[in-house]
């Protein structure tokens, strides 16, 4: 047995044991009632749901019934076997707890009329059953047959199994009235699928469901047998990345950096073979026929066949690129060596599909101007290699700028909606800068080391290193100060943990460095900044942050260097690049007391703007973070455009492709265009097809009478006490399992950790909470901790850095982990392989990226706990096989809007803040944050109001007929600015304060909500 295989062998066992646990399979006895512990399989009787406070939800949250819909032929009458089974717990008189019955099982052939209505069977039996079985009179139940018109004509046919006993019998052993561990079978009847109608038909989705379940999940067998299900079970396997027949090409990083025209060219000729096959034109006539395509799906299919032909004729492009293009050729030759070198062994080839995005994406490295107006979003699996691919192409156009005169300056901007992404791509994108840097030198390219720059601010990192701080600000003083801000796990040049932190006085810089012997770094600061001024003094090559940083751009007249070119460089070395001049730096270098002057640029100015705009998770910008996001897009692209003749390249990924083409249309005013295009069949591309290497199992559970916290509770109870029974057993549970007890070492390294997702943080804070007292089952301290929104960025490194190397004593290690949606990306850790999900997230794409958490590299075990009151989970649980193998196919379109007065109320003191700044301040050779200084400058006709709500105007493309209201209120606020730059308000000190706003400039793109200042005194 190879470890994979025991893997997926532990994960049967644990699901069949956590299924158990909620049934009570195991228990027969019991000194609680029943009802309080056992939360699947059970039946409450018809008179005790009426009887319930739960109103209209009682049938949900503790059900009478559970049955089957199915959908049949239309006949006089079906004739079929129903099998059900179900146990009791009775209380004898003399007893000091509860004892279960023996199985009650009963077998009948019944024979239903075609006749709309219900009727109603077996109930004398099953009564006659239950007596037999307790010695006692009174639970009873019955199976019910309602039908009903299909809309088609097909008629539709609900069996369930109902409680009708009482509520309470009294002075009876049968104290609790309820059914447990019921099961209901159908056989004998031939089923026809329904059409699953949430969602839209498609040419490349099958929507047959063969049977619903009615308060219960639904298992179909080869022969259409039905039988109700505890619990939903759904597996998903992992991708098959080179499924075609021809032999895959060699995609090393070693081969690709010697020679590699031929194995793209392999790559290629495979790809054509294949789509001939599949998106021929007489492939999909025949398909049409034979699947009865609806009218109008042909079309579709056709449409999609030359979305695929245009990939690869854009594969084929860059091909020919590598081949007429030598620069470009020694580019990409150095990225895969540079790649090699990050890998560091952990992979070394790239993925098939991960070489065609970087061929087909060449052009825009060559030809910028054309591909900008085009943003290409990268959908593929969570975890099937993204940022690698993003990397490989950004250190190509790195390689290349280096050979065509761009000596400095940003080549991209990575932005992420979250901080904890940022921070877990940090490492990744270092290791690549590192291995970018050791080729330029071997290689004699001139120019800057290249470097990265983590940009996400005050509170994870600092703005800067105050010369005299105040209290909470970094002090350059303070020894430990620098290990603060340490967010490098190790050296990205020897791969290494032994990282120092140190402040360079001299220099005014916070630095990295390798402390270990035999580094090409050793002792030198690594080229990573992570202080707000030392980005913009030396504008590392890849900046990585969060996006929410967009808004500085109207604050921070440094930010120039994210647009366009800095005013010079200082003279002193070491010192970088320098801006406009204040009080504290008056020759606009950022080092404190600097006393150089201003030299000229290294390199024309034109080259100082970013060519890529990279954002990650393009999902999460909707809403009111969406709009005003789209606001500074436009804003950094016109100020581009001014300073350097040209916009950037924006790349993307998304967790769905739905309304993607509008999202991207309102965001970047720019076409959208997807890679790699959907294959015409899910499951069966080219790029990637289904494996049979398990991946995830997901497991649906609707609680029965009990609330969703208990269940929580008990499957962390259960599989904490599974996996400490590895630990401490491990001859008897290698014989339950089937498994060599050689591997549960690794087992329980990789499974021994459980994640427990919820939406809100009194949900999360409950877990913590109860992880002391509910879990006392468990034998040994159980570790909790919570990685959410209020988790100090410092605890967040720990936590991390405790999840992936873990303690070697099991006792020590990390057992639960509390997590809210700052956990739902980016977090890329082997070890966590278990998930429980507090009720389902808000949102379809929260739920793919939460449950990508877990599962990376290994078989994962996911439990998602419905709230089953609520009507969404509900309707997920219905159908939640489908959710899980269509997922993408469940993500909501993305709610945004470009047409929002309330945005640009919050936007425009941003946008022409950031305008002055960029422009005028730099054209001006003055200071010009002072309102008196900026009113000198307006009244000398260097500011002219027309000429900037007209360039506004441009900016945010307000050409149509409903953009009228917004084009008057930007003319109506600049009338406002210049009223109040003729004459200075009262209180006007700073260029700010004449914005003729309640609020100013957005500090933070989430700065949306009106800010509510209070006041009051300690006390």
């Amino acid at each position: 047995m190879s470890i994979t295989e025991a893997r997926e062998k532990f994960i049967d066992w644990l699901t069949t044991r956590m299924t158990c646990a909620g049934r009570g399979d195991n228990d027969s006895f019991l000194n609680v009632e029943p009802s309080g512990k056992f939360w699947l399989a059970r039946l409450q009787s018809i008179e005790g749901i009426d009887k319930a406070k739960w109103g209209e939800k009682s049938e949900r949250l503790e059900p009478c019934a559970m049955g089957i819909k199915v959908r049949t032929e239309r006949t006089n009458e079906w004739t079929f076997l129903v099998k059900i089974k179900f146990k009791v717990w009775t209380k004898p008189p003399k007893h000091v707890g509860w004892v279960k019955s023996e199985l009650i099982s009963i077998e009948e052939l019944i024979t239903i009329p075609y006749s709309v209505g219900r009727t109603c069977h077996l109930e004398a039996q099953i009564a006659a059953e239950v007596s037999k079985i307790t010695g006692q009179k009174g639970i009873c139940a019955r199976v019910d047959v309602e039908v009903a018109h299909g809309r088609d004509g097909h008629p539709e046919l609900v069996i369930s199994l109902v409680n009708i006993s009482p509520k309470k019998i009294e002075k009876s052993v049968l104290a609790d009235t309820r059914l447990y561990e019921c099961q209901l079978a159908l056989d004998g009847l031939k089923l026809i699928p329904f059409e699953l109608e949430s969602l839209e038909d498609s040419f490349r989705y099958d929507r047959d469901v063969w049977a619903y379940g009615i308060n219960c999940g639904v298992n179909i067998s080869n022969n259409l047998s039905v039988s109700t299900d505890d619990s939903v079970s759904v597996e998903r396997y992992r991708p098959n990345y080179w499924s075609v027949d021809d032999n895959e090409p060699d995609l090393s990083f070693k081969t690709l950096a010697d020679n590699p025209i031929p194995e793209c060219e392999k790559l290629l000729s495979s790809l054509t073979k294949w789509g001939n096959v599949n998106w021929g034109d007489a492939v999909l006539a025949n398909r049409a026929q034979d699947e009865k395509w609806p009218q109008g799906m042909l079309q579709q299919a056709t449409e999609a066949s030359s979305e695929f032909h245009e990939e690869q004729s854009r594969i084929s492009k860059g091909i020919q690129l590598l081949k007429a293009n030598p620069l470009l050729l020694k580019s990409f030759q150095g990225m895969n060596k540079a790649i090699k070198h990050s890998s560091n062994g952990k992979y070394n080839s790239w993925r098939p599909f991960q070489l065609g995005f970087l061929l087909a994406n060449l052009n825009t490295i060559v030809d910028q101007t054309l591909e900008s107006e085009i943003v290409d979003v990268v959908w593929f699996a969570t975890g099937g290699g993204k940022t690698e691919t993003y990397l490989g192409l950004l250190t190509t156009a790195m390689l290349y700028e280096r050979l065509n005169g761009k000596l400095s300056g940003i080549t991209a901007w990575s932005r992420f909606p979250l901080r904890m992404l940022s921070l877990q791509q940090t490492q990744r994108f270092a290791n690549t800068i590192a291995g970018a840097e050791i080729v330029r030198e071997s290689e004699e390219i001139g120019g800057d080391p290249f470097s990265l720059g983590f940009f996400v601010g005050n509170g994870a990192t600092p703005n800067r290193i105050p010369l005299e701080p105040k209290v909470g600000e970094p002090d350059y003083d303070d020894e430990a100060m620098p290990y603060k801000y340490q967010v490098l796990e190790y050296c990205p040049f020897c791969h290494r943990s032994n990282i120092k932190m140190v402040f360079d006085r001299k220099l005014w810089k916070l630095e990295h460095r390798c402390g270990n012997s035999g580094c090409s770094y050793l002792d030198k600061a690594l080229p990573i900044y992570i202080v707000d001024e030392e980005i913009y003094r030396f504008l590392p090559t890849i900046i990585v942050g969060t996006l929410d940083k967009a808004a500085s751009i109207a604050i921070q007249a440094s930010m120039r260097g994210f647009v366009g070119a800095p005013l010079g460089l200082c003279s002193i070395d070491g010192h970088g690049y320098t801006y406009a001049a204040r009080s504290s730096k008056p020759t606009g270098c950022s080092v404190p007391g600097c006393k150089g002057v201003l030299n000229p640029l290294p390199m024309k100015k034109e080259l100082y703007g970013p060519s890529f705009r990279l954002q990650d998770e393009l999902h999460l910008l909707r809403d009111s973070l969406g709009a005003v996001d789209s606001h500074y897009e436009a804003l950094y692209d016109q100020l581009q455009k001014e300073l350097c003749d040209r916009t950037p390249k924006i790349l993307a990924s998304s967790a769905t492709l739905t309304g993607y083409k509008k999202q991207v249309d309102v965001l970047y005013r720019r076409q959208a265009r997807v890679f790699p295009v959907l294959p015409p069949k899910i499951g069966s591309g080219f790029w990637s097809s289904d494996s049979n290497d398990l991946m995830r199992r997901f497991v649906a559970i609707a609680p029965k009478g009990v609330t969703i916290e208990y269940v929580v509770d008990r499957l962390l109870n259960e599989l904490q006490i599974a996996i400490r029974e590895l630990v401490n057993n491990p001859v008897n549970m290698s014989t339950e399992i089937g498994v060599d007890a050689k591997f549960f070492p690794q087992i329980i390294s990789e499974y021994g950790t459980n994640v427990v997702y919820g939406n809100t943080l009194r949900d999360l804070e409950a877990v913590v909470r109860s992880a002391d007292t509910q879990l006392s089952d468990v034998h040994g301290k159980v570790n909790t901790i919570s990685l959410t929104g209020k988790t100090e960025f410092e605890e967040v490194i720990r936590i991390l850095h405790r999840l992936e190397k873990p303690e070697d004593n099991f006792e020590e290690r990390v057992h639960i982990v509390s997590a809210s949606s700052m956990m739902s990306h980016g977090v890329d850790i082997d070890r966590l392989n278990i998930m429980v999900m507090l009720g389902l997230p808000l949102s379809a794409a929260e739920f793919i990226q939460a449950t990508a958490r877990v599962g990376r590299r290994y078989p994962a075990l996911v439990f998602v706990v419905h709230k089953i009151g609520r009507e969404r989970d509900a309707a997920v649980y219905r159908s939640f096989k489908y959710f899980i193998e269509q997922g993408d196919r469940f993500v909501e379109p993305i709610p945004i809007t470009k047409r929002s007065r309330q945005v640009l109320d919050r936007t425009i003191p941003g946008l022409a803040l950031a305008r002055i700044l960029m422009l005028h301040e730099a054209e001006s050779g003055q200071s010009l944050v002072m309102a008196k200084s900026f009113k000198q400058y307006a009244n000398n006709s260097n500011f002219n109001i027309e000429e900037e709500y007209t360039r506004l105007f441009e900016t945010l493309q307000l050409d149509g007929e409903l953009d009228e209201p917004l084009k008057n209120d930007i003319i109506n606020w600049f009338e406002l600015l210049k009223q109040n730059i003729d004459i200075l308000p009262k209180d006007a000190n700073f260029l700010s304060d004449l914005m003729p706003s309640d609020r100013g400039a957005m500090m933070s793109l989430r700065d949306v909500e009106t800010q509510v200042r209070i006041i009051g005194k300690l006390v």
